[in-house]
């Protein structure tokens, strides 16, 4: 009797329970494992030392990832065999691949080539084996289809891109913890209307596995970080999220998304991208040195200098990709080539008039000081 329930059941039918169903497990692993490692790392002194680019002056324990990785694998384990079952072990087997890789690092520090060695493996096992990959440019630069090495390439470009964007984002409290929980809520709604029910659970239940690192992250007292372990899992689930839609887009051309795919996907990796950008541009054209190297030139660094706490710079960057996405979703039966330029242009405007109005304050400020001074 259970075997013809599962073999007839469809998710489709009660997805909202299923989405639900996901979602709780998700949270519930993830909430009952952070308290063992929070203890594990204190009692065996497994912390992160303040360095360069750190803004923390005290040791903090940096293995949040191990909670994240195991609420995925029980979800992934006992509803995936109900969803896409090649695709989520696949996907399993990537982030099992920079779960141990980023545990390495966040122990006893490994090279980036190393790391980025683990990050091409990963990404490769999912565009080989599933043939999920980013198929051409949707017409940008009068491009819609890549020769199959180019695709291939250009795909893996993508992957390490987000990953390594996301793991050079997580400098702040809550920083790349709620962008990743913003991505996953876009990512699940679209995946959604696409119908796309094995990648709205696995969005769904990285928003579950978030919400109690979200709650250790912003702590005082049991602060906890998230560590390469996590940033890379994160990351390459929001790749492979990336990569998924742009493909299912493109494949098929009657999606109500096929006019604006690229543009929906940039405005989700909206802030990680821009500012590991602008990041490598100030490392090798200004200070003519290694984009990887560590510095304090991140745009999370200049709202903590500008006075704004760490709770206020997460809030604010959050604010401003979503309401990126919103404009984006509003404007996407636009012209390709006019929803980019219009969604480049209100993303640097809107971060710019954060930094532009501080410094018209600040001017304003110091202004009436001078004058009440005798």
């Amino acid at each position: 009797m259970i075997q013809e329930l599962l073999t007839y059941f469809n998710p489709l039918d009660y997805l909202v329970i299923w989405l639900f169903t996901a979602f709780i497990i998700a949270l519930f692993v993830s909430w009952n494992t952070f308290p063992a490692i929070f203890m594990i790392s204190v009692k065996k002194q497994l912390m992160d030392e303040p360095g360069l680019r750190s803004v923390h002056s005290k040791r903090t324990p940096n293995l949040g990832g191990i909670a994240i990785y195991v609420s995925l694998v029980v979800v992934i384990t006992t509803l995936g065999a109900l969803l896409n079952t090649k695709v989520l072990l696949l996907v399993l087997g990537g982030m099992t691949i920079l779960f141990f890789l980023g545990l390495k690092d966040d122990l006893l520090v490994l090279s980036p080539n190393k790391k980025f060695l683990g990050q091409i493996m990963a990404a490769m096992v999912l565009i080989i084996f599933t043939d999920t990959r980013i198929i051409g440019f949707f017409g940008f630069f009068g491009i819609t289809t890549l020769p199959y090495w180019l695709s291939v390439l250009f795909t893996l470009f993508v992957y390490v891109l987000i990953i390594n964007a996301y793991n050079l984002i997580d400098g702040v409290d809550g920083l790349a913890g709620s962008l990743a929980l913003f991505a996953c809520a876009a990512f699940g709604y679209i995946f959604l209307k696409t119908e796309d029910v094995s990648m709205a659970t696995i969005a769904v239940a990285t928003m579950g596995s978030l919400i109690p690192f979200l709650r250790l992250n912003f702590s005082e007292k049991r602060k906890i970080f998230m560590g390469d372990t996590g940033s890379m899992i994160i990351g390459f689930l929001i790749s492979f999220f990336v990569v998924r839609f742009l493909s299912e887009a493109q494949i098929f051309r009657k999606s109500i998304y096929y006019n604006s795919a690229p543009v929906l996907a940039l405005a989700i990796v909206f802030f990680p991208l821009l500012d590991t950008f602008r990041v490598f541009f100030i490392r090798v054209v200004f200070h003519r040195k290694s984009p990887f190297s560590a510095d304090q030139n991140h745009l999370h660094h200049g709202f903590l200098k500008m006075g704004y706490s760490h709770v206020q710079t997460t809030a604010c960057i959050v604010i401003i990709n979503v309401v990126l996405f919103v404009l984006a979703v509003w404007f996407r039966d636009f012209e390709i080539h006019l929803q980019l330029i219009l969604l480049l242009s209100m993303g640097t405007l809107l971060y710019s008039l954060v930094f532009l109005y501080h410094w018209i304050f600040k001017n304003k400020t110091d202004s009436k000081i001078v004058e009440q001074t005798p």
